[in-house]
């Protein structure tokens, strides 16, 4: 799939005309949000704006890309996700990277509005995001995706002109659009999920039994 065509969807983004400004609070912090020094490990160049969990000297890296009108993507935050966080990353045996790789300008748009948020706030946004595609993702066909997006800024405290601004940062949308740009040249990503553990690429979703399966096998060596 050529993703080039998708910077000049961007700027096309009135469909669902979006974005914010400022610093917005929302809920409890799920992750440290502590940004991650700059540097190349197992194949990954880490950034200042790569949103993490855990500890950087975690002896697994495992780098999530997603999508988030992604289904399954919204499948595996809710069943797998909480067990892995509970039993690999809070215990300090995986440094998690989550990354989103634009499928549509829409991806682009929410993405963008989730980075309006302190860095803190982002995975719980992003949580909201999953738990409430119904409402907002074009693939459930709602009857107005901009209102469904807008309805679950609300819920983290934004209004609605604030979200539209944010969700039009064309630094950001450019930013999201070039992270899944090197995803795809790096690891020739064609969907998401695509997981990639310490260097190794892992297409399609997980399921418990198999994560937990390759991540012991990965720590014993």
């Amino acid at each position: 799939m050529n993703r080039k065509p998708l910077l000049i969807g961007i700027l096309a983004v009135a469909v669902i005309a979006l974005g914010v400004i400022g610093y917005l609070y929302f809920a409890a912090p799920s992750a440290d949000g502590a940004l991650p020094e700059s540097g190349e490990r197992a194949n990954v160049t880490l950034t200042k704006d790569d949103r993490t969990m855990g500890d950087p000297k975690a002896p697994v890296l495992v780098v999530e890309y997603a999508a988030l009108t992604c289904p399954h993507c919204a499948h595996f935050n809710e069943t797998v996700f909480p067990k892995f966080k509970a039993k690999y990353i809070d215990t300090g045996k995986v440094y998690y990277v989550f990354r989103v790789f634009p499928l549509s300008s829409v991806d682009l748009a929410v993405e963008s509005l989730a980075r309006c948020l302190p860095t803190e706030s982002y995975f719980n946004f992003v949580d909201l995001l999953f738990k409430n595609q119904i409402s907002w993702d074009p693939e459930y066909q709602p009857l107005d995706v901009h209102a469904g997006i807008l309805s679950v800024a609300r819920m983290a405290g934004m209004g609605g002109e604030q979200a539209d601004k944010c969700m039009q940062d064309k630094t950001q949308l450019e930013r999201a659009s070039r992270v899944g740009d090197d995803g795809q040249k790096r690891y020739n990503i064609t969907g998401t999920p695509t997981f990639i553990v310490n260097g190794k690429v892992h297409g399609g979703q997980y399921d418990w039994e198999g994560l937990q399966k390759e991540l012991d096998a990965v720590l014993k060596k």
